[in-house]
């Protein structure tokens, strides 16, 4: 079945990607919702450089959907329509298992004539983590809640050892609350890798973020 995918870049919409390719489903696009004023993909902050990678590395195009935020749910149902233009039948998401953003996915989906998949939907956090890493898959901290984790873990990789200082600190391994974010950079879809610059680092309250460069 021909579907869009709804990418933020980072480890969980990654390997939602991965498992329906797996299961033999065709990926039709990229949908990533921009920040129209910053002109960056929301919550992980990829640029437009970045994001044009990873559709060439992923061999995927990309739908890109900006926004200013309060239009956010209207937008990305644009970009569903735009996608079932391309033949979609089915949207693929990386929840895990947060009801409320399962219901918004489901709720855009409903709008626009689609199929919802959620295959890492209440799949166990350490089953997810460990598959990213033992499938192959580079992913690289980019944004943290500097109250739960130390600003020195941006720009590493989700590896055992980051993932001990998570669990260490008692924080969801996989980030589902927002306490980090990743881009990933390399894998078993990518075409290629992504070469990257690690930027600065920039604090936003309780946020840090490091800038990824391509």
């Amino acid at each position: 079945m021909k579907f869009v995918m709804s990418y933020s870049c980072g480890k969980d919409s990654t390997l939602a990607l991965h498992r329906l390719i797996k299961a033999g489903h065709e990926p039709a696009g990229l949908l990533v919702m921009v920040n129209r004023d910053i002109k960056r993909s929301w919550f992980h902050g990829a640029d437009d450089m970045l994001l044009e990678k990873f559709s060439k590395s992923l061999e995927i195009p990309l739908l890109l959907c900006p926004s200013k935020g309060e239009d956010y749910h209207l937008e990305f149902e644009k970009g569903l329509l735009r996608a079932m233009g391309l033949g979609t039948q089915m949207a693929g998401f990386g929840d895990i298992d947060i009801e409320n953003n399962r219901r918004w996915c489901q709720e855009r989906c409903d709008a626009a004539g689609l199929k919802a998949e959620f295959p890492l939907w209440q799949q166990g956090r350490k089953k997810i983590v460990e598959e990213i890493i033992t499938e192959g898959y580079r992913c690289i901290i980019k944004s943290i809640n500097n109250r739960l984790l130390p600003r020195d873990i941006l720009g590493k990789p989700l590896d055992s050892e980051t993932v001990a200082v998570m669990a260490a600190r008692g924080i969801d391994i996989c980030g589902e609350n927002g306490e980090y974010h990743t881009i990933a950079v390399d894998g078993p879809i990518f075409k290629h890798k992504l070469e990257i610059q690690m930027g600065e680092i920039l604090d936003f309250g309780d946020r840090s973020v490091i800038d990824i460069k391509v």
